[in-house]
């Protein structure tokens, strides 16, 4: 396929930019200006069109494959949530008009939604108190360790500076405790994905700060002992935090802060409808039990007694505002319409039908793929290529076969606790058929490890881009070479 610059042809356009109204001589120092034209490619409007509608059917993507991307969840979400986020009375608002003087009464309809959607979440969940304004899942990791940091430093327990992280926990968790000031700490796991009590038992102490369990894992299970465990660390004097990134399983059906948990962050683009990918955007809304809310960031959205809604900057210990804007208004705008769309109702179907189509997959593909784990998984079923290793055939090899077949490949590698790991994440809203195409793709690749393992090593032959050297492409990208 050519590049956009190859099809150029001298005195094509696509587009015709109006004269510039800006003095250049003037504005723009003399050594900050190009001494030639830039080399742009010179095409016409439909060549142009042609040439990026082309390259965007290359890629995958929700609205046009299956994407069981275990771990970061990639569904598909409502487009009417695109309309709302689009609506100019939305859209048209600068994110600091709230901030200046007189800018309250201009943002009545934007801050009355935010405040609606923390009270939302707090009562979805189960806290006292919510903030929207985390940009990110690993921003409100981050902002729920540095809230934990921030309590026990106003009581005066400086000497508490241990976070626990269970060894089926997400990647980010450590790093946001160690950003965040703490030392990390490992408790294993048992045989069935739980956290090992006994292991807890023994590196709970006074330096303890609290323990991040992500719930559910990312071996795709339900921690059976999570009250217990919640009860352990708080008698020994340190808080519980959830990673809520999963709570796509369990949303509806179980409120975390009643399981003991005192601080969570959730993930908008798992369970709340909102665009992942490309590096964003993304928003982590923090909530808290009543004992953490002192520390929210600021500024907080308040409701006055005249009922009308302000931003409250007097809050003393406070850990400060924690991103430029109060969060990621546009993602934000869609997952609050996507909690009016389906209520407490509709939340409950989108875990049942979370958890249905992961074990139905679980169940399907048993026969064929190795589990480590085999009771009764929630949002996302984790596999083991080890029987296909003894083959010459690899999770990478699975993976890049099913790339060949249409199918986005799963999350492989990880968790790390699993070998040859192979996490699989239909999400709530795929249909039978498709996961019944999926089955068979999978069934498919397990068959060819038997008979013809060699032609997994090639894959994916289909595809502009063939097999590469994974480790060179991270770390020396070659952008511009041709597709090939």
């Amino acid at each position: 396929m050519k590049l956009i610059f190859d099809k150029g042809r001298s005195g094509r356009r696509a587009y015709r930019a109006p004269a510039c109204d800006v003095p250049m001589d003037s504005a723009v120092p003399a050594a900050m200006r190009r001494s030639a034209p830039a080399r742009l490619p010179e095409v016409t409007e439909l060549d142009a069109i042609r040439h990026f509608t082309n390259l965007s059917r290359k890629n995958f993507g929700v609205d046009s494959h299956f994407y069981p991307l275990g771990s970061c969840t990639m569904k598909y979400n409502p487009k009417s949530h695109e309309i709302i986020a689009r609506m100019p009375g939305f859209a048209g608002l600068h994110p600091w008009l709230a901030q200046l003087p007189g800018g309250e009464k201009l943002t009545q309809g934007a801050l009355e939604t935010l405040y609606r959607q923390e009270r939302f979440l707090s009562e979805l969940l189960g806290f006292a108190e919510t903030t929207l304004q985390p940009m990110a899942g690993a921003n409100g990791e981050f902002t729920g360790v540095m809230l934990i940091a921030a309590y026990f430093k106003a009581r005066g327990k400086t000497t508490r500076n241990v976070m626990l992280i269970p060894d089926a926990a997400h990647g980010t968790n450590p790093a946001s405790a160690v950003q965040a000031g703490f030392t990390c700490r490992e408790v294993s796991s048992d045989a069935e994905g739980n956290v090992d009590l006994n292991d807890l038992a023994a590196k709970l102490g006074d330096d303890v700060a609290g323990l991040m369990l992500t719930c559910p894992n990312t071996v795709g299970m339900f921690d059976r002992n999570v009250e217990q465990v919640c009860k352990m660390v708080h008698d020994a004097g340190g808080l519980c935090y959830c990673d809520g990134a999963n709570a796509n399983a369990i949303i509806g059906r179980v409120r975390p802060g009643d399981l003991g948990f005192d601080v969570m962050h959730t993930n908008v683009h798992k369970t709340f409808s909102t665009p992942h990918g490309g590096g964003g955007p993304g928003a982590g809304p923090v909530s808290v039990v009543e004992k953490l809310r002192p520390f929210l960031p600021v500024p907080r959205i308040i409701c006055k007694p005249d009922g009308s809604y302000a931003l409250d900057h007097n809050q003393p210990q406070s850990i400060g505002q924690i991103s430029a804007f109060y969060g990621n208004f546009g993602v934000l705008l869609r997952s609050c319409a996507y909690l009016l769309m389906l209520g407490r109702a509709g939340m409950i179907r989108v875990s049942e039908n979370a958890v249905l189509n992961a074990n139905y997959l679980r169940v399907k593909l048993a026969p064929y793929y190795d589990q480590k784990i085999t009771r009764m998984c929630m949002h996302e079923c984790v596999f083991s290529a080890t029987r296909q290793v003894a083959k010459g055939v690899h999770a990478l090899d699975i993976a890049k076969g099913l790339i060949d077949r249409g199918i986005h490949p799963p999350t492989i590698y990880f968790p790390l606790i699993i070998p040859e790991a192979l996490m699989i994440e239909p999400t709530e809203t795929e249909s039978k058929e498709t996961l019944d195409e999926f089955v068979e793709a999978m069934i498919e690749i397990a068959k060819l490890t038997d008979t013809d393992p060699e032609s997994l090593h090639d894959a994916p032959v289909t595809m502009p881009v063939k097999r590469m050297d994974e480790t060179l492409a991270a770390r020396k990208p070659d952008l511009a070479a041709p597709l090939h």
